[in-house]
């Protein structure tokens, strides 16, 4: 704190602030000292806090929001690698996609790859298509090309197949499909089916940055998440993410002081058939809660055991898990019970609500009433939900249990239309029904494999109930106002985290996280949502990203390295209209 007792280290004028307090809804001026507000009201008020070292930011009249918090994001693993991707998130045709994808292989030296991983789908682009073999090796003759979609696909060129040693004789894996040709020689597409372990095995065997390399990666991917408003993410943890060795260079940058983005962690068990293992051993060297209000471990998910996983690929039938589901997540739910652990769920389809619920309400009962955060209890909850039904939702709110969702219909409502149809589809997720039963509602986006990280697209989608593609899914009775949507991915999101006390509202006391937007989000048309930015954003009082009339009050980062990133020469997500595509009559993706 400056030396001035009264004074505060940064003060915010002439803004207009949506608090989201509803003791408060509105404001003009907010103070920080010591990295949480200590007033906010009218610059008449607030002005008692300037000292003689205060940094005094004009707002320009402006639309200040508390910092965006995404309950369900890979943050931790899709920085790692961050600076090696190329990104199509925003990219309006495939012919433009291609062009970009040609000019980064021109430049990327000798044994390394282009990676295309998450954040698009076919439906975004005019042509309304995946890439096709042939054209990615026109793009890229010598240079390994991985091109990611959804959980569903990857495209490979010739090159990365010999990169990956894929053959005639190379097997099936369980779950996953080697597209061959009337020889039996791989053409470069691999199918999840159902599952998306052959797509993320094989992008496993692209070259990795060093940890110095991992380091800047991350911090670039913070600061691109700072660019959207940005200022909390809860990582859901995932596939080829083992603790602690994956989270060193996240802790290395906690310690450092060099976070721009307030992580909470879960852990997810990474060997079927050894999961009370691992959480066995991970027990012994975390607790819940352990960390800062930088860096905290939040519990186990969102995957306990592998039994239990009902990846969404709506190209694919759903898929029925194994009889003994029940008894494997019935162990590992009872070790976190014991342990006291929060606990995450990924599921998808209702069918696998349906037997997760009947675990949890078996447990809850011989535990005398031990789930629930709102009954003193273990805080847990589904990710997902999309066919979440009504009898469903009851048994959730009767165990204090909570939902986060995220826009993965955005990048696949077209594919879950053609596999179940438009009345499915209505409802898929629950939104109202979910808000109606007072179940705690955290919005998210599942990036960085599936779903756009943009905070906004997500937002969107709530909000309109609009794919990437130009198709609207929901009934205005299944929509979000767009004070709700704010609500559900700021202070919704961090009941996720059991930090709703401190994040997530603008009001004295709580965490001074809170961004300047470009536009003014509730004055927007609809279709602008997805491209808006922050300006400035603020986390802890200090400012992580500035631009526009703010530029240069933010830090500097390190130059770009590798300078061949694709970063550092195409850039990262770029936000574009929604586009009113029709929908097919009879679509056809590849």
């Amino acid at each position: 704190m400056s030396a001035h007792p009264e004074s505060a280290e940064l003060l915010v004028r002439n803004a207009r602030i949506t608090t989201l307090d509803a003791a408060r809804p509105a404001a003009s001026a907010l103070a920080v000292a010591e990295g949480r507000i200590v007033g906010i009201g009218d610059e008449r008020e607030v002005e008692r806090f300037r000292g003689p070292e205060t940094r005094v930011v004009d707002a320009l009249n402006r639309r200040m929001i508390p910092g965006l918090n995404d309950s369900h994001t890979h943050v931790i693993r899709g920085g790692l690698q961050y600076l090696l991707e190329l990104r199509w998130d925003g990219v309006e045709s495939l012919a433009d996609a291609l062009r970009l994808l040609a000019a980064q292989a021109a430049g990327t030296p000798p044994g390394h790859w282009v990676r295309v991983v998450g954040g698009w789908s076919a439906t975004q682009f005019a042509e309304r298509r995946l890439p096709t073999v042939e054209e990615l090796n026109r793009a890229a003759p010598d240079t390994p090309v991985f091109v990611l979609h959804l959980y569903q696909a990857a495209v490979l060129n010739r090159a990365a197949l010999r990169a990956v040693g894929y053959d005639r004789d190379s097997p099936d894996p369980p779950g996953g499909r080697i597209v061959r040709d009337g020889r039996g020689t791989p053409t470069g597409m691999l199918l999840a089916a159902p599952n998306a372990l052959i797509l993320y095995s094989t992008l496993a065997k692209a070259p990795r940055l060093d940890p110095a390399g991992q380091a800047l990666s991350t911090r670039y991917f913070l600061r691109e998440l700072n660019r959207f408003g940005l200022t909390s993410a809860i990582d859901a943890a995932g596939g080829f993410q083992d603790y602690p060795d994956d989270y060193a260079v996240i802790g290395r940058l906690a310690d450092a002081g060099e976070l721009s983005l307030r992580l909470a962690y879960n852990l997810f068990p990474q060997r079927p058939g050894a999961e009370i293992e691992d959480l066995h051993r991970w027990a012994g060297l975390v607790r819940p809660g352990d960390g800062d209000d930088w860096l905290r471990f939040n519990g186990a998910g969102e995957n306990v055991v592998w039994s239990a996983a009902d990846f969404e690929n709506f190209r694919q039938p759903r898929p029925d898990l194994p009889g003994g589901m029940e008894a494997e997540l019935e162990a590992a739910v009872r070790l976190l019970v014991e342990q006291r652990w929060p606990f995450r769920l990924h599921a998808t389809y209702d069918e696998t609500i349906r037997r997760d619920l009947s675990v949890f309400e078996r447990i809850d009962a011989e535990y005398g009433g031990v789930l629930g955060a709102d009954r003193d209890g273990i805080r847990w909850w589904f990710d997902h939900a999309e066919t979440a039904s009504r009898s469903s939702l009851d048994r959730i709110a009767a165990l204090g249990g909570g939902i986060a969702v995220q826009d993965r219909m955005a990048f696949q409502g077209e594919y879950f239309l053609e596999r179940y149809g438009r009345a499915a589809a209505r409802y898929a997720p629950p939104l109202r029904s979910i808000l109606d039963r007072g179940i705690p509602l955290g919005l998210g986006t599942d990036a960085t494999r599936v779903s756009s990280y943009n905070p906004w697209r997500a937002i969107h989608w709530a909000v309109t109930g609009g794919t990437v593609g130009g198709v609207g899914l929901y009934p205005d009775d299944n929509l979000l106002t767009r004070t709700e949507a704010l609500t559900a991915m700021t202070v919704g999101s961090a009941w996720f985290s059991g930090e709703q006390s401190t994040k997530g509202i603008l009001a004295v006391g709580r965490l001074a996280d809170f961004a300047i937007l470009d536009r003014d989000y509730f004055a927007v048309p609809e279709e602008m949502i997805p491209a808006l930015e922050s300006d400035l954003t603020v986390v802890g009082g200090r400012i992580v990203y500035a631009a526009g009339e703010f530029t240069g009050l933010a830090p500097e980062l390190p130059p770009i390295d590798p300078t061949w990133s694709p970063i550092a020469v195409h850039g990262g997500h770029r936000p574009h209209r929604l586009r009113g595509h029709p929908l097919p009559a009879d679509p056809c993706w590849w």
